[in-house]
């Protein structure tokens, strides 16, 4: 009986990832992903999530010392290593090194197509951070030095668009589903981690962060649905 599920099972899974359905509900989760960014920056520039925003940055401080973060000393150099994960350097070493790999295998249409799905993103956040044009967060200090425009989040973006994105690409390009799961999983952790440090650093509002997550994800779907199709044409190397 075992047998028979995992039979089943196998079967089943082979049916979804070789179907247009997955494409199709891909294509939705991207278009419903675009109308909540567009409604999240459409009320942050009307002011009405600057309340939640800031009562969610105050939790996080001590209320008789707002440049105190919460918890013992360790944890605010945690957040700072943890904030480096969505740094430039961190992100284009990162980037490079998964070049290298993409490289050695000799996968070279698709090396191509990871650089333009990181430029990409880089120049969609650029254009984002100056279209809305928020302020940084004035409700607590800040315990790191930025100048650059608050939405959305550009580490917690960029984050997103690299680790995600890269996770997404990989995941193309190895065949066991384990792979897949794993480095889209880790993806999505290291570009959680980067944003949740953003706002315990206080610059950030966690609604910045919120857009960074969404825009970035959005971003690495296109993405992965750009090389299966790419794939499918024979453009793009395959697994």
């Amino acid at each position: 009986m075992i047998d028979c599920w995992k039979r089943w099972w196998n079967e089943g899974r082979r049916w979804v990832l070789n179907q247009d359905l997955l494409v199709l509900l891909l294509s939705l989760g991207v278009a419903f992903g675009l109308w909540a960014f567009i409604e999240l920056a459409d009320e942050v520039r009307e002011g009405d999530t600057l309340g939640l925003d800031e009562r969610l940055m105050r939790a996080l401080r001590n209320p008789e010392n707002l440049a105190d973060p919460v918890g013992p000393p360790w944890i605010e150099g945690l957040m700072r290593d943890l904030t480096a994960l969505g740094g430039v350097a961190v992100l284009t070493l990162v980037t490079l090194g998964v070049a290298g790999f993409v490289a050695i295998r000799r996968q070279f249409h698709a090396l191509w197509l990871l650089f333009a799905a990181i430029g990409g993103g880089l120049l969609l956040n650029l254009l984002l951070k100056d279209l809305i044009n928020r302020s940084r967060p004035a409700v607590v200090p800040h315990l790191m030095h930025e100048t650059s425009a608050s939405f959305p989040s550009g580490h917690s973006m960029l984050s997103a668009v690299v680790y995600v994105t890269l996770g997404a690409l990989l995941a193309r390009l190895v065949e066991p589903l384990k792979l897949k799961v794993y480095v889209l999983v880790m993806g999505l952790m290291f570009s959680f981690l980067v944003g949740l440090s953003r706002v315990y650093l206080g610059v950030h509002y966690p609604t910045d962060v919120l857009a960074g997550w969404t825009m970035g994800s959005l971003w690495a779907v296109i993405c992965w649905l750009a090389a299966r199709f790419l794939q499918r044409r024979g453009t793009v190397e395959g697994p």
